[in-house]
């Protein structure tokens, strides 16, 4: 009996922490983090706003490139 109660309880934390762990990498989150920490909606600007930025400056820098290749032929 003190061996299926040790069995359960292993089961149990092993599910706690999967959980734990798949909760924050289904967020995109570091998979040590809170799961239950919501984010601000400042904090999801400011996040959303880095990778438009991101994004913008990429396409910026292939138009730049595009340019050079076709002013130097």
């Amino acid at each position: 009996m003190k061996q299926l109660k040790t069995i359960l309880l292993s089961l149990a934390a092993g599910v706690a922490i999967g959980m734990w762990f798949g909760v924050n990498i289904g967020r995109e989150e570091p998979f040590y983090s809170n799961p239950f920490d919501t984010h601000t909606l400042n904090q999801k600007l400011k996040k959303a706003t880095g990778e438009t930025l991101e994004k913008g400056g990429h396409a910026l820098e292939k138009t730049g490139q595009s340019l050079q290749d076709k002013m130097s032929k």
